[in-house]
């Protein structure tokens, strides 16, 4: 299961792609939301991360790294790339196996590390 925040920040990924106008959501976007996750954001801060300079430099990255992926016109939904979903997955596995119930933003997080 989910918890309420990080069915809120995999909205916001979404969100991202779709105001960007791309045709994918990357774990780019998932890292940007992930950027107002309060789970997410506790793990960060205490491995010492600048927030304000973390979202700045995924923003730049998004907006000037991610041009290919703009389509023209309405496509519809950004649909998740393998990546952004294998991390959902194997968040939710870590989770699972280790007798917890609820998948957080600290929980993808660290699952993106494991992503090449």
């Amino acid at each position: 299961m989910l918890s309420r925040n990080l069915e809120q920040t995999l909205h916001r990924a979404l969100a991202n792609a779709t105001s960007r106008r791309h045709e994918y959501a990357t774990l780019e976007h998932l890292l940007l939301a992930l950027t107002d996750d309060q789970d997410a954001i506790a793990v960060l801060r205490a491995c010492g991360v600048d927030m304000e300079r973390l979202r700045k430099e995924v923003v730049h990255y998004v907006d000037t790294e991610l041009t290919n992926l703009v389509v023209g016109g309405s496509s519809g939904d950004p649909k998740p790339t393998a990546g952004f979903q294998r991390v959902l997955q194997r968040a939710a596995i870590h989770v699972q196996s280790s007798g917890r119930e609820e998948v957080t933003g600290a929980n993808v997080l660290v699952a993106i590390f494991s992503e090449r």
